[in-house]
């Protein structure tokens, strides 16, 4: 017998060492670590959460939470008390109202004085709990003495409560991290953060793609904190326990709910998201208003996936994942914080729809449609579904906002007037900001293509107000190139409208060659700038070669408007004397004489023209110089014995030369050395 009670107790034995071992082997490895990884941190949360666990339903089974050797059972007594009769009962009231009343004397929270303490004070309030549950059970009425202790016990518990519910708040309070540096570091490079594109560094991973998480899971959000220290988490899932055993669960979880909505309201401060109402965010300035933009769209982004996401996992860790009440407590704490901010985007969704504010509202657009899911993970229950709403709701006014000023800027574009021609025919500034503006729209091609699908039908090609020649020819052989469908039409009924602007533009100036001048300018600004850039996706390379035609016509035509009809004086008709081949000298003359006359006047004037592009001035002169001084050389040659050098104002080099002079924008009068 005893070697059977051997054998049945070394295995025993043997998981017992084996567990010492492996304590041991814990506290070597962390004596040796300075900080610890995030998966270092959650198996040992884990192993806390499980330990308490074990800790909890042991003291269940006994009926009892952390007794010591010498305190009686209430239950047992309780038991013993139809024997012994209500003596008993009374006596341990007093033991516990003795244990729970001394510390209303003392100002000192219990869980600053240790363990023993705060082990003596969770056992005395479960004690009252249990002796509360035997005497309920027995259904007393109010001439019963039992039903005196009783109250006293409804009392001495109430009090307890009322304690415990101040440790609980102190301690989320005391214990509360810092919101970690890393993520609020943009306050030494301010614009660089939040400027641009990207975000701060962590490391050699930029922020912005490490935010990149869909599941706000510990195991799965890398970038889930600790907002209070994690060694105080079994210390405040034990006194949740304690209160809800006790049927004060609104309580704690009110308790929960205060401080932790002050903790956001707090993170919302550091990340410096002021609260403004609507009527602040319409007065404000938009240079102000510019800078606080880029500020939402930065902080919402660390706001949901790092704060919330934590936020969420702090609620499941003291009341219990998956537990209705750390769903509630998660959403009633983060609910104003989370509207705070969903404030501004609505504000800026019914403000006037500018263009200049477009990029930024498609900012925000874009940063809430890539939240959403994370949204709809921290609020998938029905207790959370008015936040989800509200924040599809913003989500679909931001969207609306985007294609109502898109919409209104194309239609001002095809309105904006003008009274006086840009001097010089160079590039109007409408041409430079609406391809630029276009240009800047590719970054955000998914979104804005999407947002503009539903708008095909009501602002198709056909009913666009363009009538340029060719326009509706130009959108429809396009047809939808690239990813992109929907943005595609719009682009091209948008260069649409443009070039009839243009054309109209083109009207305001008296010289035939300047109005070819200024569209040649500006159709080879459209073709290059799509060319050049990821506008190319969009229009696609057919509408490219179109429209190098079309600036290649203008050219021409500006060629004919300006020189045709000096080159005409260099041809011989007229020269000759009626009925002879001889040379009609004076006519002669005349010609070369209305000539020179004609490219000074042509030289004064087209000095003072604009032809931006270098490439283009450069093949523009070139064009200009095979056509004029090949015919000047030619008809100086073929007449040279029938002139006298007095006659030659300029040399075929002279006239090249001043050529280069042509379309610099500042205007020159010839000074010819050689002029008699």
């Amino acid at each position: 017998m005893a070697v059977e009670e051997s054998e049945q107790v070394i295995p025993d034995l043997e998981r017992e060492d084996n567990l010492i071992a492996a304590a041991r082997h814990i506290v070597m490895a962390l004596g040796s670590k300075k900080n610890l990884t995030n998966d270092e941190k959650k198996i040992l949360s884990d192993l806390g959460s499980q330990l308490s666990s074990m800790n909890i339903q042991s003291e269940k089974e006994e009926g009892k939470i952390g007794k010591r050797e010498d305190d009686v059972d209430v239950e047992d007594e309780v038991d013993e008390e139809e024997e012994e009769g209500v003596g008993v009962i009374e006596e341990r009231i007093g033991l516990i109202e003795e244990k729970i009343m001394k510390w209303e004397e003392d100002q000192s929270m219990i869980w600053d004085l240790g363990p023993e303490e705060t082990s003596e004070y969770l056992n005395a309030a479960n004690d009252a709990r249990i002796l509360i549950d035997k005497l309920e059970s027995m259904h007393l009425s109010k001439e019963d003495q039992e039903y005196k202790f009783l109250q006293r016990a409804y009392s001495v518990l109430q009090t307890a409560m009322t304690r415990l519910e101040e440790e609980f708040s102190n301690l989320l309070i005391q214990n509360r991290q810092p919101f970690e540096p890393e993520y609020v570091s943009f306050r030494s490079s301010e614009e660089d953060a939040v400027d641009g594109n990207s975000f701060v560094s962590l490391g050699d991973e930029s922020f912005e793609e490490s935010l990149r998480r869909d599941s706000v899971s510990r195991a799965a959000e890398e970038h889930v904190i600790d907002l209070v220290h994690p060694a105080v988490i079994p210390d405040l899932r034990c006194i949740a326990n304690l209160l809800f055993a006790s049927n004060y669960s609104q309580e704690c979880a009110q308790a929960y709910t205060i401080v932790r909505r002050d903790a956001l309201d707090e993170c919302l401060f550091i990340l410096e998201m002021e609260r403004l109402s609507i009527e602040d965010v319409l007065k404000m300035e938009w240079s102000t208003l510019n800078s606080k933009i880029k500020r939402w769209s930065w902080a919402v982004k660390i706001f949901v996936r790092v704060y919330l996401a934590s936020e969420r996992w702090l609620s499941d860790q003291i009341f219990g994942e998956g537990e209705p009440v750390s769903q509630v407590s998660f959403v009633d704490a983060s609910k104003a914080s989370i509207l705070q901010l969903l404030n501004f985007g609505e504000a800026m969704s019914i403000g006037p729809h500018q263009p200049e504010k477009l990029f930024r509202i498609l900012d925000m657009y874009e940063v809430l449609r890539d939240l959403m899911p994370d949204i709809d993970a921290l609020y998938p229950d029905e207790v959370g579904s008015s936040v989800k709403f509200e924040c599809h709701e913003v989500l679909t006014r931001l969207g609306d906002c985007v294609r109502i000023t898109f919409l209104e800027f194309k239609n001002t574009v095809g309105s904006n007037p003008s009274t006086t021609p840009l001097v010089g025919g160079g590039i109007h500034p409408l041409a430079r900001y609406v391809m630029n503006y276009l240009r800047t729209l590719t970054d955000y091609g998914e979104a804005l293509n999407h947002l503009l699908k539903d708008q095909e039908e009501e602002d198709s090609i056909s009913s666009s107000p363009d009538t340029s020649p060719g326009a509706e020819e130009d959108n429809r052989s396009q047809g939808s190139p690239g990813r992109f469908p929907s943005m595609s039409r719009q682009f091209l009924s948008f260069s649409s409208v443009l070039e009839n602007n243009l054309e109209e533009k083109s009207k305001l100036y008296k010289e035939t060659s300047l109005q070819h001048l200024f569209l040649m300018n500006n159709l080879h600004y459209m073709a290059e700038k799509v060319k050049g850039s990821e506008l190319r996706v969009i229009f696609g390379d057919e509408w490219i070669r179109k429209h190098n035609w079309k600036f290649q016509q203008h050219a021409m035509k500006y060629e004919r408007a300006s020189w045709s009809s000096i080159l005409n004086l260099l041809k011989d008709e007229g020269i000759h004397a009626p009925g002879s081949n001889s040379v009609s000298k004076s006519l002669l003359k005349e010609k070369l004489r209305s000539f020179y006359l004609g490219f000074e006047d042509i030289y004064r004037i087209q000095t003072a023209w604009s032809i931006p592009d270098v490439q283009l001035r450069e093949d523009l002169r070139i064009s200009i110089s095979v056509k004029v001084i090949q015919a000047y050389r030619t008809f100086v040659g073929r007449n040279n014995s029938h002139m006298s050098d007095k006659n030659i104002r300029y040399t075929a080099d002279d006239l090249e030369n001043y050529l280069l002079d042509f379309f610099e924008g500042a205007q020159k009068l010839l000074q010819n050395p050689h002029r008699r």
